[in-house]
């Protein structure tokens, strides 16, 4: 279980990235949903003990993390969001040298190591290949390859699937769902759908805060008879912002499709089978009246 207890964090510029986030989250998988710039970036380098909060405190099982990180990194995998590479060395060699800084002495167990991690990740056909010249979605399932060495207990995935295209998104989900089950994965991400299909647990954080937390389908079950629908055209769509509360508009063959929250039925909409993503723009929608 990681423990995150009242974490708060203000930059030297006097931006207020974290602002009292407490989490509790399981092991398995867990999902963190929110906007760009809502501090989930902020929190995973915190966790990762790549920064020191303002305040607060993170333990994960036993482990004061912020009292004693170089224990946390034992036990850590972590893909940022901007996984740096070195382009002219190979997939292998380079799975070889973090292993080596893993503390993986013996030449034997690290082979056998990297080749595990190459199978594990389908890369293994490419082992040899320089990194340079590998794909957006091989890029990312090489991250986790590197983030799995030394079998961590607590892995933290921050946007892993963006530019992804379905193909390399799905077999990048599978991939970590297939390895979720003994340990804790936190997934940050502001793509609904892959919170959706893979985490029983989630928090939306934005403006530093948690603001909302729990199992999606509770969240989604909460939001029955309350979501309603209606296709209009582009150039009704500011007299419906005015008279309703909009919270999601999308295109569908030339037409608008927008999603309002009310508490009744409003003549001229239709019922609609609320999603993971009408949970997340209502709670941001809640969010920008209060501001």
């Amino acid at each position: 279980m990681l423990e995150i207890s009242g974490i708060s964090h203000v930059y030297a510029n006097g931006t207020r990235a974290l602002d009292n986030v407490s989490l509790s989250i399981p092991r398995g998988m867990y999902g963190l949903l929110g906007p760009n710039g809502a501090g989930k970036s902020t929190l995973m380098r915190t966790i990762a003990t790549l920064q020191t909060p303002t305040e607060g405190t993170i333990r994960f099982g036993d482990l004061d993390i912020l009292a004693t990180p170089e224990e946390l990194r034992k036990k850590l995998g972590y893909l940022p969001q901007d996984f740096g590479v070195y382009p002219r060395v190979s997939a292998f060699d380079m799975l070889d040298h973090m292993a080596v800084l893993k503390g993986i002495a013996n030449k034997g167990e690290r082979k056998a190591v990297v080749e595990t991690l190459l199978n594990q990740t389908n890369l293994w056909n490419h082992r040899s290949n320089f990194i340079a010249g590998f794909s957006g979605g091989m890029r990312q399932r090489f991250g986790i390859a590197q983030a799995l060495i030394g079998n961590p207990e607590l892995i933290i995935v921050d946007e892993p699937t963006a530019g992804l295209d379905p193909e390399e998104r799905n077999r990048f989900l599978n991939l970590l769902a297939g390895i979720s089950d003994n340990v804790v994965i936190i997934l940050s991400t502001h793509i609904v759908d892959d919170v959706a299909d893979l985490c029983p647990r989630m928090a939306v954080l934005a403006g530093g805060k948690v603001q909302l937390e729990g199992a999606p389908l509770d969240l989604i079950a909460d939001t029955k008879g309350r979501i309603w629908k209606k296709t209009i055209a582009r150039d009704e769509l500011e007299a419906h912002q005015q008279q309703y509360q909009v919270i999601s508009t999308r295109l569908f063959a030339g037409r608008t499709i927008i999603h309002i929250l009310a508490d009744n039925k409003p003549s001229g909409f239709d019922d609609v089978e609320a999603g993971l993503e009408d949970v997340y723009f209502t709670t941001l929608a809640d969010l920008r009246r209060a501001a």
